[in-house]
């Protein structure tokens, strides 16, 4: 499992019956997770004060019940800011397990001793997209949803990497890929973080079970001649990192890549395990 113990301004401070209590900084959080199926006991006192809670809803969906929380504050990662917001559906707009996979591509670009391009797609809020700018990379930061792109845009302002070689696209990302490869455009490393399901702007449907191979394979067209890493990211639930990595292997055949999976996990203070968090490849060349 890859994880991170160098974060300060988060912690997950533990997790029983369904529900994680989370340090944000200075917010205590309480949010549901299914993998959590476990019922231990609540002894930490900030099960019972914390910030704000997101109570699901037994008709779908939920809300937010919030005792005290400004509209959004910031949390810092090493020299990396982000700006967090209680969002619908839980999220905050950090998924704070990636901050192994941040370091790792940080760490990549640095000692790649040239320049790197690198694309994000689904690239959400742009956390992969600050770490790559702060690491020294040019990033082309591709999501369909307006506000995220504009969230990532903050988050590389606070993060103070807003006036290097980004580019912030809008779009569907599977048509831009296309449109990417017929003018010739090519990237030393691909990051995607794509959803479990989805909608396109055609109506097309997305499900990662079904759409994740092909679109790995389109994504190999937008490869440069030498390229430096791919990583995926999976949040589905069933679809191991073993597959990933087989999907990658198969779908960047004769690249001479090596990938490798694994789950993603946050230690929890309060037991000293390990949260499973879903699963990365991150593919070498």
């Amino acid at each position: 499992m890859w994880t991170s113990n160098k974060w300060e301004d988060y912690e997950l401070i533990d997790c029983s019956s369904g529900e994680r209590l989370e340090r944000w900084g200075d917010r205590i959080l309480i949010r549901p997770d299914p993998q959590v199926i476990w019922d231990t006991p609540r002894r930490d006192r900030r099960w019972r004060e914390a910030d704000a809670r997101y109570q699901r809803s037994g008709t779908g969906g939920g809300a937010w019940d919030k005792r005290s929380l400004p509209e959004s504050w910031q949390i810092r990662y090493g020299s990396l800011t982000f700006n967090v917001k209680p969002m619908n559906f839980k999220h905050t707009g950090i998924f704070p397990e990636q901050a192994s996979n941040w370091d790792w591509a940080m760490d990549r670009i640095k000692n790649a001793g040239r320049p790197i391009s690198v694309l994000n797609l689904f690239a959400y809020t742009g956390a992969a997209t600050v770490a790559a700018l702060s690491a020294g990379a040019s990033v082309c930061h591709v999501d369909a949803a307006k506000g995220m792109v504009q969230w990532a845009k903050e988050n590389a302002a606070a993060s103070g990497v807003a006036d290097k070689n980004v580019r912030w696209i809008v779009d569907d990302c599977a048509k831009f890929v296309e449109r990417e490869i017929r003018r010739g455009h090519r990237y030393d490393a691909v990051i995607m973080d794509p959803p479990s399901y989805g909608r396109g702007p055609g109506g097309e449907i997305w499900k990662l079970e079904t759409s994740l191979a092909p679109f790995v394979r389109l994504c190999a067209g937008v490869l440069s001649d030498d390229p430096l890493f791919v990583l995926i990211n999976s949040y589905t639930t069933g679809l191991s990192a073993s597959t990933v990595s087989y999907v990658a292997q198969t779908a960047l055949a004769g690249r001479g890549g090596r990938a490798e999976s694994r789950e993603l996990g946050l230690p929890v203070t309060a037991t000293g395990l390990c949260l499973p968090c879903g699963a990365s490849c991150r593919m070498e060349f």
